[in-house]
């Protein structure tokens, strides 16, 4: 095992038993006979394995649930269709195991803190999954010293101590962008989400980039992600004197309400404005017209990340993963703009 990182893995191989018998084992828990017991302990005595210190530190007691907590407006997560398909991947990993999914939706800083606070304090949950990451996120300086664990959604930009769960998106959102200008695109705006969450910021950063690698001058709103500012903003955007041939929006729910107030306007869809959203919700399949978005799936989201939490509450460790690269999927809402499909037609 020299030069290699030795692991729970390792200790259970070379004892001959499972890996949750070496975690019983090191936990003084009940279900490992004195023998067993013995070689477990040899077994990591001779491979120089410990377990991490922190989670060793941590109470043995389990609630066999894990905690999601949702700094956001009801209303926001009863349209977003991200959330129901992420908490239904938890709840697959979970409902396996015989655990089940703690969840509370707070809608400021300090109830979010408290909520921290008072399930790790009562032992209600093993851990946490935490969403949502913002920039210099305190939540995981809260986390760690409340000596619990957690897995976070997104690379944080502050050193953190827990797993990742990761996609990467700037492929996607390049091959997207790349998309509209070869349709012809030059007047392509951008409705943003809430930039202090990183992934609205990531995404902006990377609609900007293009935009200017293209030499062309970026156009954007900012919103909340919520559908209700997703329309306000398609409002302002078509009032400008900017009128966009297309819009990339941050979500996909507020590319369908876009797509509303377009149809209001007695818009042709996708000749008078091409639409897009970024993050893969179904319902983008059976609006008309169709969505053309990026290839996100939630519900892989909330499977990974349960089952990274899972085995960091179980063995005291848990790698990173990273989940295949968001794809452009290319439905019905995009064309090539009016004008040049006009010429195009003339020239024919």
């Amino acid at each position: 095992m020299s030069g290699e990182r030795v692991t729970i893995n390792d200790v259970a191989r070379v004892a001959g038993v499972s890996k949750g018998l070496v975690s019983l084992a090191f936990n003084d828990r009940r279900g490992v006979s004195p023998e067993t017991r013995d070689r477990i302990l040899a077994a990591a005595q001779d491979l120089g394995w410990n377990p991490n210190p922190s989670a060793r530190g941590l109470t043995t007691r389990r609630a066999y649930a894990l905690g999601l907590i949702l700094r956001r407006d009801p209303r926001t997560i009863e349209v977003d269709p991200f959330f129901p398909a992420f908490i239904a991947g938890i709840e697959t990993a979970l409902s396996d195991r015989g655990q089940v999914l703690v969840l509370s939706v707070v809608r400021d800083h300090d109830a979010e803190a408290s909520a921290y606070t008072r399930l790790a304090a009562e032992n209600r949950v093993d851990g946490f999954l935490l969403t949502d990451l913002l920039t210099d996120d305190d939540r995981i300086r809260l986390l760690e010293s409340l000596g619990t664990r957690a897995v976070s959604l997104g690379v944080p930009t502050t050193k953190s101590p827990f797993p990742v769960i990761s996609r990467d998106y700037d492929e996607g959102i390049d091959a997207l962008m790349e998309y509209l200008f070869s349709l012809g695109h030059r007047e392509i705006a951008h409705v943003a989400g809430d930039e202090r969450m990183l992934h609205g910021r990531l995404r902006r950063s990377r609609y900007d980039h293009a935009m200017t690698e293209a030499g062309l001058e970026p156009l954007v709103i900012t919103t909340d992600f919520s559908p209700e500012q997703g329309a306000e903003a398609t409002k302002t955007l078509l009032d400008g004197p900017r009128r966009p041939t297309a819009i990339v929006y941050g979500n996909d729910p507020m590319a369908v309400a876009g797509m509303s107030v377009a149809h209001e306007r007695g818009l042709k869809l996708p000749a008078d404005l091409s639409i897009t959203g970024l993050d893969g919700s179904q319902i983008g399949t059976y609006i008309y017209p169709s969505l053309t978005t990026l290839d996100n799936d939630p519900t892989e989201w909330g499977i990974a990340a349960a089952k990274a939490l899972l085995r960091l509450v179980e063995d005291g460790e848990s790698e990173d993963v990273a989940l295949p690269s968001a794809r452009l999927v290319v439905r019905t809402s995009t064309a090539a703009p009016a004008n040049l499909a006009d010429a195009a037609q003339i020239r024919k």
